[in-house]
């Protein structure tokens, strides 16, 4: 039984807490962290299975085959989540799942290089798994006139929850003996608090998301098959029903012109967003000309001015959708990222860097949280919300399979990522112009810049 109505201020406050639970692994581990310690643990080229391979290109390419794997696994459970009622246990599970892998990271070493990667990899399966349940709760606890503001405080939310455990992580780092935390067994005090901020991250992670399960509805029901008799039994074969579930929305999704080509846009301007989202810190450790001393504190400066700026971001943004649309305010955004790609190919100094990060935090917390609650406007009324929106998470997670692929591939070959950079400009611009394509060829709605199907 839900324990609040639809749109109570109770309930959206719960579900933003998960926004404050889980982003501390995108910027911690995807972001800050986690990619300094291997830049530091690692050479420029390592072997795995066999082959040798550029560091941060193997990194890419593991991310990627992650997503591959979460663009079979997500729908699937998304369609037996719609079918059982059953997708807070779903949530839950990735959540707990990624919350120990982050725990794991601690034991991160090349000696052990192949169980290493396994923690990384279930961390990212258990983060982004997790994200297509919790997103889909979004139409079911906040109603159409609210979505823009819920999806924006949850993303300030967490860039302001992550910056608190960075901080407190960044303390320790470079204070390690306040935290009585010293050299030993040939490990620097520097280096294993890096290694105790992942447990860090992974308790955080678990402990703030408990506040969100117990307020959000949870249903756990199976449909009933009508026997010969005139009875009915549950329907146990909940796998294929879960694909029959998922075929369902894919029909009902088809004749959705709007919402197709909104996907497509989001697809394509999304292979560029989340890759450069992925790769920023990784980029700046390797790419940029550093003063003797400078690299780690302005990497993490960086970061941070991100994350702080991006709370703004999301905040205008969603003030900008309510004067114009949202369909304008992305495409303002996507022309903004555009012109970042574009600068960033000819950044080399550490100040230069700076004003980069500055812009990325503006247009990043907007576009992805209005990203988020324009497909949840978009999407008709349904009890299949997991399932609608896991098609939203498999055009998010196809673009980064796409994106890192063709990273860590320019990367590979030319040794240098500043091209790969470059080539996101062109994904921009065409996201851009099929939402000016959208916008153009249907009606004006004030609320979001089109008519709803």
């Amino acid at each position: 039984m839900q324990k609040y109505k639809k749109g109570s201020k109770k309930l959206l406050n719960a579900w933003v807490s998960y926004d404050w639970a889980n982003s501390v692994y995108p910027l911690v581990i995807s972001t800050a962290i986690f990619p300094i310690y291997y830049g530091t643990l690692t050479d420029d080229y390592i072997t795995f299975l066999g082959h040798s391979f550029k560091n941060t290109a193997l990194i890419s390419y593991i991310t990627a085959f992650a997503f591959v794997i979460l663009v079979f696994l997500s729908p699937l459970l998304s369609g037996i989540a719609d079918y059982t009622g059953g997708k807070k246990n779903f949530m839950k599970f990735f959540c707990y799942s990624g919350s120990i892998a982050c725990i794991g990271l601690y034991w991160f070493n090349l000696n052990n290089l192949n169980l290493s990667l396994t923690y990384y990899f279930i961390a990212l399966i258990g983060f982004w798994a997790s994200l297509v349940f919790y997103n889909s709760y979004l139409p079911e606890i906040a109603y159409p006139e609210q979505q823009d503001k819920v999806s924006a405080k949850g993303y300030a939310m967490g860039y302001l929850g992550s910056v608190v455990l960075l901080l407190i992580n960044l303390i320790m780092i470079n204070f390690p003996d306040l935290f009585g935390i010293i050299d030993s067994n040939g490990v620097v005090a520097e280096i294993k608090a890096m290694k105790i901020s992942f447990i860090m991250v992974g308790v955080w992670w678990f402990l703030f998301s408990q506040y969100t399960f117990y307020y959000l509805p949870g249903r756990k029901y199976y449909k009933q098959i009508r026997l010969s008799d005139g009875a009915y039994k549950k329907d146990s074969n909940v796998i294929f029903s879960g694909f029959q579930e998922l075929k369902s929305v894919w029909d009902e999704l088809k004749d959705n012109q709007t919402l197709k080509t909104f996907l497509t846009a989001f697809f394509i301007y999304s292979i560029a967003l989340q890759t450069v989202i992925l790769v920023a810190t990784y980029f700046g450790e390797a790419e940029i000309s550093w003063d003797e001393g400078e690299k780690t504190g302005g990497l993490i400066l960086s970061i941070l001015l991100i994350q702080l700026i991006a709370v703004v971001g999301a905040i205008l943004s969603a003030k900008m959708s309510d004067k114009i649309g949202n369909l304008k305010t992305l495409i303002i955004l996507n022309i903004i990222w555009a012109l970042i790609c574009i600068f960033a190919y000819y950044v080399e100094t550490s100040t230069e860097f700076y004003i980069a990060a500055g812009f990325v935090g503006l247009v990043m917390g907007g576009i992805q949280a209005l990203s988020r609650s324009t497909f949840s406007k978009l999407i008709p009324a349904t009890t299949k919300t997991t399932s609608y929106f896991s098609f939203y998470d498999i055009s998010q997670k196809l673009s980064i399979v796409v994106g890192m692929t063709l990273f860590a591939t320019i990367d590979q070959i030319t040794g240098s990522m500043r091209n790969s950079i470059l080539l996101f400009f062109i994904f921009f611009v065409a996201g851009a112009i099929i939402l000016i394509k959208l916008n153009k060829k249907t009606t004006l709605n004030p609320s979001i810049g089109i008519d709803i199907e």
